[in-house]
């Protein structure tokens, strides 16, 4: 078991209390709001054009604008910016993204408020190189950081200059992987090896971020730089995001699946959401999550937990039975709920992922079809799709013919679980509260094949239902659970959050065999997608291409919301694929780090192919770039042809 050291408390929502830092007018961490930040896509050179858009941002309600400072010459034209933006009324801090340039660091430094290193491209190597280090040789290299890295912090230290020290899980040096390897622990340590020459310095106006475009590796780092943090009585302010998160329902899912799950163990101390959008459409996204956590703290109580009995820093799915396809080793499911819904309409169906065809009187099937859909006591007078599996309250269930009993499954409350003399002999759903979780324990779940429907009413789901799965794993009871959700109405991105971060979390920590998800005035199809968005957000089933797109800042060679829509309307159909689209080298291969293939700006109007980590191609003009990234798909096998019905 693993004792609670990552946040102040698994069940009480709570802050971490972290040191305040001082980043010009706008103080973070301690008790200070948690912040909103975002970045610039503008060149820096063009300095009307980032004046303008970090107008736009703050207006947004951006509280830190980034710049990208690539060389001297940008960050020399930071203070002409700040300027200006001073010159308008704004005082917002500014910060310099650093990646390569000592120099440039140096001289940004001593203009804006804060300046952003990345350890695995400053002063460090990254060549994919599989290099074994001795001790001595490790030092070497540490000390040869060191010489490079103090200057910069001696600067901050001088100017009262805020750092964020930000480790990209796709930007971890050589050396780093070489000793830890591609894990949260090797993030953490890459980190930590900067922070000690800051504290060597006596310099602790310190930022840190674990980022990571894999929701499972940014919530573990982030974990496990708390737990360390903790072990060496150190509390640095967190920036939380989930990098190359996408765009549109998929980039919100992806953010809010990765930002929640660490806001709702109090962590956290700005935000930023890096969506492949327009830069001012980041800010609200980033509100609304940080908002759902602005009265948690009276939420009713849930029963303290002292220990974990998982291992928070790494994935493992908890040990479950198989009830028909649910549990076990299987993906997790999806229910849709047509219970407040016309049972006899074709269209329903196919908003869930099962077209009618009445011409060949057939059903096509998509990638993301539902697995159960949850009836109530409707009875529809048309047949079911095939593989799609009915779901009845008891009592209808109940009455069904012994043919129609056959082929669908009951929900039960616990009393008629309890009472019941006839029962599925193949899968039987328990609607379950979980904030009764010894209630739920003290059932016997022997009598027939069981999955519990978990529902809570308390306003911190998440840790509620966690808390009874927890219970389930340390007394070893291995029902599976599906996580039903219900919520009022409400705009469509706010419950693509709410629904995320409440779920998504849960799967992250391996609890959770699948989700029905419910809402007032909300299409099944929204439903539907939202489901299977957040099951592939947590990499625990994949049903669609995933695209690791950036969200372009000013060292941006291609438009790039323009290019992912592009690749997108020519490779969403490949199912379990995943697309890196960079618009330039620092945010190349590195950062695309789990991705199957690579669509990387390395000039202008020229486009860099990669398979993984791998150069394929080099500098195709990129009005070609497309059909050879297909190509190179093609050649490995993982080509499919759009069939039309």
């Amino acid at each position: 078991m693993s004792t609670t050291n990552y946040c102040p408390s698994l069940t009480n929502y709570k802050r971490f209390l972290t040191r305040e830092v001082h980043i010009g007018s706008i103080p973070l961490g301690a008790h200070h709001p948690i912040r909103v930040q975002s970045m610039t896509t503008t060149d820096t050179m063009d300095t009307a054009a980032t004046v303008a858009q970090s107008i736009r941002m703050i207006e947004a309600g951006c509280e830190y604008v980034r710049i990208t400072a690539p060389s001297k010459k940008e960050a020399e034209n930071l203070a002409e910016i700040k300027k200006q933006l001073r010159a308008s009324g704004f005082d917002t801090p500014l910060v310099a993204d650093i990646h390569f340039t000592p120099n440039a660091a140096e001289i940004a430094a001593r203009l804006v408020e804060k300046v952003r290193v990345n350890p695995g491209n400053y002063a460090d190597k990254k060549k994919f190189n599989i290099i074994e280090y001795s001790d001595v040789e490790y030092e070497a290299e540490l000390e040869r950081i060191r010489e490079k890295f103090t200057p910069l912090v001696r600067i901050c230290k001088e100017y009262g200059t805020a750092m964020r020290i930000g480790t990209n899980h796709g930007s971890l040096s050589d050396r780093i992987m070489s000793r830890y390897g591609d894990t949260p622990l090797g993030m953490v340590e890459s980190a930590m090896e900067f922070l000690r020459i800051c504290e060597a310095e006596n310099y602790h106006n310190i930022v840190l971020s674990m980022k990571a475009s894999n929701t499972q590796v940014m919530v573990q780092a982030y974990r496990l730089l708390v737990a360390k943090m903790m072990e060496a009585g150190q509390n640095y302010p967190l920036h939380l995001g989930v990098t190359e998160a996408g765009d549109g329902e998929d980039g919100r899912t992806k953010s809010a699946v990765g930002i929640g799950a660490l806001l709702e163990d109090g962590l956290g101390d700005t935000v930023r959401v890096s969506l492949t959008e327009e830069p001012e459409a980041e800010m609200p996204v980033a509100r609304k999550l940080i908002d759902r956590y602005s009265n948690r703290s009276g939420h009713p109580p849930i029963e303290p937990i002292s220990s974990t009995p998982i291992d928070p820093y790494s994935y493992s799915r908890r040990d479950t039975a198989a009830v028909l396809n649910v549990g076990k080793d299987q993906v997790p499911i999806v229910i849709a709920d047509l219970s407040q819904e016309a049972v006899d309409e074709y269209d329903n169906y196919a908003q869930i992922g099962f077209k009618y065809n009445a011409q060949l009187d057939k059903y096509s099937i998509s990638d993301s079809a539902a697995d159960f859909v949850y009836l109530a006591d409707k009875i529809p007078s048309i047949e079911l799709p095939g593989g799609l599996k009915p779901l009845y309250d008891y009592g209808t269930w109940a009455s069904l013919d012994d043919a129609q009993r056959m082929v669908a499954y009951p929900l039960l409350t616990m009393n008629e679980w309890k009472a019941a003399s006839r029962l599925s002999s193949t899968a039987n759903f328990i609607s379950v509260q979980a904030d009764n979780f010894h209630d739920i324990l003290a059932l016997d779940t022997s009598k027939a094949p069981a999955i519990f429907l978990v529902e809570t009413a308390n306003a911190h789901a998440m840790p509620a239902i966690r808390r009874l799965g927890f219970e389930l794993i340390k007394r070893q009871q291995d029902t599976p659970i599906v996580i039903r959700r219900k919520y009022a109405k409400s705009e469509p991105e706010r419950l693509t959050l709410d629904a995320s971060a409440d779920i998504g979390p849960l799967f992250i920590d391996g609890i959770g065999n699948g989700i029905m998800l419910s809402a007032d005035k909300t299409r099944l199809e929204s439903l539907n997608q939202l489901a299977f968005g957040i099951l592939q957000a947590t990499r625990t089933r994949i049903s669609k291409t995933e695209y690791i797109s950036c969200p372009s800042c000013g060292r941006t060679l291609f438009d790039l919301q323009e290019t992912t829509a592009m690749i997108r309307s020519r490779t969403n159909h490949l199912k379990g694929v995943k697309i890196g689209i960079m618009g330039c080298i620092v945010n190349g291969p590195g950062e695309m780090a789990d991705a199957d293939y690579g669509y990387v700006g390395s000039g202008v109007g020229k486009i860099t192919l990669y398979r993984g980590q791998d150069v394929v191609k080099r500098g195709i003009p990129s009005e070609d770039a497309l059909d050879e990234l297909i190509e190179i798909i093609r050649e490995d096998g993982n080509w499919v042809e759009v069939v039309n019905e």
